[in-house]
């Protein structure tokens, strides 16, 4: 927590915070008799206060402002402050492993102590109960490889893995944490419900329903830094999932039998119950029955509720993003169908509304598949670097780089599932990409489109995105060929994708100058910078051949984005 909180504090300096904190939570269920939870709640505000009456000690004068609020308002601000760069996250969280050893020998304690810390400062929104379990896997893969005769390779296969399941959940704990500041309640409550209701689709709507309530108070608790109360909260509800998982699901026994702090990471990527053989008669009550548009009015919520838990355990294949779709398709029928006179007619044919949602997501995905398949994967990052760029030219050519470089990480990775796996795989990648994005909206704004999408529709801030076009606000400073392309010999030393980014930039800067050419006349350019770079690299005297190419480029860059523009005025 302190970590997470001070993520510039030096370890020493986390240490002696963290055990006054822990004397203060022993002190307060010794005085006040109070629960564990009770005391675990009041340490996030003690905290926060020592950090505002200690600010000269901790050099941390930025949360002046934030001292000045109080309560609720203050913690807000403090987590305003927390840094998450995911794109800083390749580093190895042990630099050095072949030292690992020698220092697990000396201070076995202080080793595992040290990583936790590293985790935190890193991941400021990786909740507390996985720090701790990640912690712990760290531990035993040192005291195994410890025992190897080539103990660094070793540590390097086995401390990889852990670093690229924190890398990942992480994400999706800020994301989620996300979700729940900057949506309702109600999309919060509704995204939970699917997650539960997919993981244990054999429970009863009543069980999901309380569970739903349960798992949103324990990630706004987690969300808040509160890696304690968080810790408390998270052993309370795998205790209750195993001591009921018969009701729940049949796939948690070995989970449950595992100690802590292993069991609730075990619960959470346990695999999805097995599908309940449901009749689909149940289903068409929400869209076929007479009284529906009165069950909506006389208690709504629970109403949706109940309809998003029926539809999710019939639908485990589809993404939490289709389903919400499908969800608020549902909600705006029965807003406009339960104001007319024929109701029953108007929200009757809703399982073909539900259908056509699926489809259009489906068919975007498959777009985007087969683009990939029929371009390969340097001229699909090509693409995706024109249509992006168009999108939210106000980005910078590196940050439009590395989104698209993500983007088309996720095609690589799901287009070539089976039809069935990849709608739910480039939804479920694309959500945190495009929650990334909207996190640099929140940062520093990019245009109203983009605003649009982040903030409008937590559900449709894919489709949102897909049918954005240029950005007719934008007006780029002027540059030309000769400025936009950098010709330096250092180039040839960069590695193929090293040289695809270099060309993605270029890409990216003449997109800017030219939104509206045409898209084979930047894809001309980019491909003659690659191919001058291969043939200079080669050439006895690199320095001439950059300086008479690059001549010869720059004056055929010119003239294509002239002429591009004149027939762009034309049309």
């Amino acid at each position: 927590m302190v970590a997470q909180f001070l993520q510039d504090a030096a370890y020493d300096q986390v240490q002696t915070i963290a055990k006054e904190l822990l004397n203060l939570a022993e002190k307060c269920k010794r005085l006040k008799r109070e629960s564990p939870s009770e005391c675990a709640h009041q340490l996030v505000a003690a905290f926060l206060t020592h950090i505002c009456n200690n600010q000269g000690l901790l050099n941390s004068h930025v949360f002046t402002d934030c001292c000045k609020m109080k309560t609720a308002a203050r913690l807000r601000c403090f987590l305003s402050y927390k840094k998450d760069d995911a794109d800083s996250h390749d580093t190895p969280l042990i630099p050095r492993p072949e030292l690992t050893c020698e220092v697990a020998e000396e201070n076995n304690v202080s080793l595992k102590e040290r990583f936790s810390y590293e985790i935190s400062r890193r991941h400021p929104f990786l909740y507390g109960p996985t720090i701790l379990t990640m912690s712990a896997c760290y531990e035993t893969a040192v005291q195994s490889c410890c025992q190897e005769e080539n103990k660094t390779e070793c540590l390097r296969t086995k401390l990889e893995p852990i670093r690229k399941y924190i890398r990942g959940i992480s994400a999706r704990h800020h994301h989620l944490c996300e979700i729940g500041t900057k949506f309702n309640e109600k999309v919060a409550s509704a995204v939970e419900l699917i997650l539960l209701t997919k993981k244990q689709p054999q429970a009863n709507f009543p069980e999901i329903a309380k569970l739903t309530m349960d798992v949103k108070n324990l990630h706004e608790t987690c969300c808040e830094g509160n890696t304690l109360a968080c810790a408390l909260g998270r052993r309370q509800l795998m205790s209750y999932t195993c001591s009921n998982q018969a009701i729940l699901s049949s796939k948690f026994a070995e989970c449950c039998e595992q100690p802590e702090p292993f069991r609730g990471e075990c619960i959470i990527n346990s695999e999805n119950d097995d599908k309940p053989d449901l009749s689909p008669l149940l289903l068409t009550r929400f869209t076929e029955d007479w009284s529906v548009c009165q069950q909506f009015s006389s208690n709504q919520d629970s109403f949706l509720q109940e309809f998003l838990y029926e539809y999710s355990r019939r639908h485990l294949e589809l993404a939490v993003p289709v389903i919400l779709r499908v969800f608020e398709t549902y909600k705006r029928v029965l807003e406009k169908c339960c104001k007319l006179e024929n109701s029953l007619e108007c929200h009757q044919p809703g399982k073909e509304v539900f259908q056509k949602v699926i489809l259009e997501s489906r068919d975007h995905v498959k777009t985007y598949c087969d683009l990939q398949k029929q371009l390969g994967s340097s001229s699909f990052q090509d693409r995706l670097t024109v249509l992006y760029t168009k999108k939210a030219p106000q980005l910078s050519a590196q940050e439009l780089v590395v989104f698209v470089k993500k983007m088309a990480a996720v095609a690589r990775g799901c287009c070539p599932l089976r039809d069935e796996l990849q709608l739910a795989c480039v939804e479920d990648q694309t959500k945190l990409i495009l929650g990334e994005l909207c996190r640099r909206h929140g940062g520093k704004p990019v245009n109203a489109g983009v605003g649009h999408c982040c903030d409008d529709s937590y559900a449709f801030r894919k489709p949102c995105f897909d049918d954005l076009r240029v950005d007719g606000t934008y007006i780029s400073p002027p540059l030309s060929c000769d400025q936009a392309i950098s010709l330096e010999e250092d180039l040839c030393q960069a590695q193929d994708e090293e040289l695809q980014m270099e060309k993605q930039k270029l890409l990216s800067t003449l997109v800017k100058q030219k939104p509206h050419a045409a898209e084979d006349v930047f894809r001309s350019i980019g491909e003659n910078f690659v191919q001058l770079v291969e043939k200079c690299c080669q050439a006895q005297r690199r320095d001439v051949c950059f300086q008479e190419e690059g001549l010869q480029l720059i004056t055929r860059c010119q003239s294509l984005l002239e002429a591009s523009s004149s027939q762009s005025r034309l049309m």
